[in-house]
């Protein structure tokens, strides 16, 4: 356990200037929305590196990919958003409901209404 670590406590409207971006163009499947994302831990866990924060974004959809050994578990605190499976089924989520996307995972990410999520997301080291 890191005892370094802080106790830290996220919400809807973070303080501070976040780190904007788009996703990128061959991603892209409906919009170009913005994603504002406060990044407040990025730690070394020995194996793997741990992201805490909270993340923003405009509707649209597009592709994501996770590693072969990321995963991410996010809340939704405002908004609505879909994870869709490369199958065509889908995860649905609004306020005060996670989902958590394993290690592999191949799909799109929609955001319906402007969203704000916590996600904590574990990876190997960079």
């Amino acid at each position: 356990m890191n005892d370094a670590l802080p106790l830290l406590k996220l919400q809807a409207r973070m303080t501070g200037a976040p780190e904007s971006d788009h996703p990128q163009p061959g991603r892209r499947i409906e919009g170009n929305p913005r994603r504002d994302t406060w990044n407040r831990i990025d730690t070394d866990l020995g194996a793997s590196r741990l992201y805490c924060g909270v993340w923003r974004c405009e509707p649209g959809h597009w592709r994501i990919e996770m590693g072969p050994r990321e995963h991410e578990l996010f809340t939704v605190l405002t908004g609505r958003c879909r994870v869709h499976r490369e199958d065509g089924s889908c995860e649905a989520a609004g306020p005060g409901e996670a989902i958590f996307i394993p290690a592999g995972f191949r799909g799109s990410f929609e955001v319906l209404e402007t969203v704000t999520k916590t996600y904590a997301i574990v990876s190997p080291p960079a």
